[in-house]
């Protein structure tokens, strides 16, 4: 039974909320390695009455009863997307463009006033977010990587979308320290039921990537520091009067919940109020959690995942304040985009979560029971990189995929 550090929070977020932890490499490459004490099988395996993870392994169930359609294609590296009240659709490219989609055609022609973006490796233009009020103030929200190969942050800024144009770019959070190199900047971003948002931080990188003469991963157990965070801003960027540190002088008050390696994919349960998470492990050893304020997610001291070079990254794998992941895949699917499906069109998916895998080329579509456990995951194939998963406006499922020619593909149950 883990133990919850309980903080003052608004009546809005005292709901439990749940959170996906997921495996990357520094390249979002992961191995096919597994170790033989995480072998169960996933698709036979019930957790809904216990709290042990459900340990996945490469013998996952291929799913029946659904077909995939290729939307569109022409997309270089696509990473976030978002629907605009008229139906068109933001994409974001990670060499630093926003194109935009209207009646199924990407426009060729790049939306103008995107800045300067550091793009190397897993860096550069990231996610997009609608601001909630987004048909009265027109705002919407980026993240994404700025500086050198020897000193980059991951930002998040805001400008003003007059349907052609983006205006008035404002950064309004960076992350505290600079780090080097182009791994692990998260980052995905979620709006809360009282309009304040969530976003994800990478821990800064592998070993050997340091920060003051330490290994840069270890920063993601420091409270003073944003790597290995997630982070609650109000929509200004100033940081809310009730987050879980805000009395302490001890940490940095922006900090949600802390402990994480590279989150890229999460996602609200708009049905029962749970935030849900993907987070990147090491070899081995990717996450689905479930989401708390203030709460210590492990890593590094807490982990199933093994190093690149081989041995466990830690002894721990689980310990007495840690939540439980609900699943640990290993060998690691690298997931990246998570969606929690709560539409109407699709009725045998309703209550499910669906996240992408980009080494695994697929998405896995997560069975939960009412208490938000896992009951079982099945494999829908999709033969390339899976960088994000959404649900459209229209009750519809879609993909990103992670490709020089990406595409953006929709996924449909034929099961009513």
């Amino acid at each position: 039974m883990k133990t919850h550090i309980i903080r003052p929070i608004t009546a809005t977020l005292s709901v439990i909320f749940l959170l996906a932890l997921a495996s990357c490499s520094s390249t979002d490459n992961a191995t096919n390695a597994q170790s033989a004490n995480q072998s169960t099988t996933a698709q036979n395996t019930n957790s809904s009455q216990s709290n042990n993870p459900l340990f996945s392994d490469k013998n996952v169930a291929v799913a029946k009863n659904f077909k995939t359609t290729t939307v569109l294609r022409g997309l270089e590296r696509p990473w976030g997307m978002a629907w605009l009240p008229d139906g068109a659709m933001l994409i974001t490219e990670r060499p630093g463009r926003v194109r935009i989609v209207r009646n199924g055609t990407l426009d060729p022609k790049p939306v103008a006033g995107v800045p300067e973006i550091f793009a190397v490796n897993q860096g550069g233009l990231m996610d997009v977010s609608l601001h909630p009020n987004f048909e009265k103030n027109r705002l919407v929200y980026f993240t994404y990587s700025h500086g050198t190969n020897q000193a980059n942050r991951t930002r998040v800024a805001k400008a003003t979308f007059d349907g052609s144009t983006l205006k008035d770019w404002d950064v309004i959070f960076q992350v505290s320290q600079a780090k080097p190199g182009g791994q692990h900047f998260g980052s995905r971003i979620v709006w809360l039921p009282d309009n304040t948002m969530l976003v994800a931080i990478g821990d800064g990188g592998n070993p050997p990537t340091q920060l003051n003469g330490d290994l840069i991963r270890k920063q993601a157990q420091n409270l003073n520091s944003h790597f290995g965070k997630v982070v609650r801003l109000n929509d200004d960027g100033s940081i809310p009067k009730d987050n879980p540190f805000a009395a302490s002088d001890n940490a940095d008050k922006a900090i949600w919940s802390y402990g994480h390696r590279n989150i890229q994919g999460m996602t609200v349960d708009p049905i029962n109020n749970r935030l849900w998470s993907t987070e990147h492990g090491s070899r081995g050893g990717d996450e689905l959690n479930l989401m708390q304020a203030g709460e210590n997610y492990g890593w590094p001291e807490v982990s199933y995942s093994d190093e690149y070079s081989g041995g466990p990254v830690t002894s721990v794998k689980s310990r007495p304040g840690v939540p439980e992941p609900k699943v640990v895949w290993t060998p690691s699917i690298a997931p990246s985009g998570l969606a929690f499906y709560s539409g109407d069109r699709f009725g045998a998916w309703k209550g499910d979560l669906f996240a992408g895998g980009l080494v695994s080329n697929d998405v896995r579509r997560i069975d939960l029971d009412g208490n938000g456990n896992v009951v079982k995951e099945e494999s829908i194939p999709i033969g390339r990189r899976v960088r994000d998963v959404r649900q459209g406006p229209d009750g519809g499922l879609y993909v990103l995929t992670d490709e020089q020619d990406g595409q953006l593909i929709s996924i449909e149950s034929t099961q009513s």
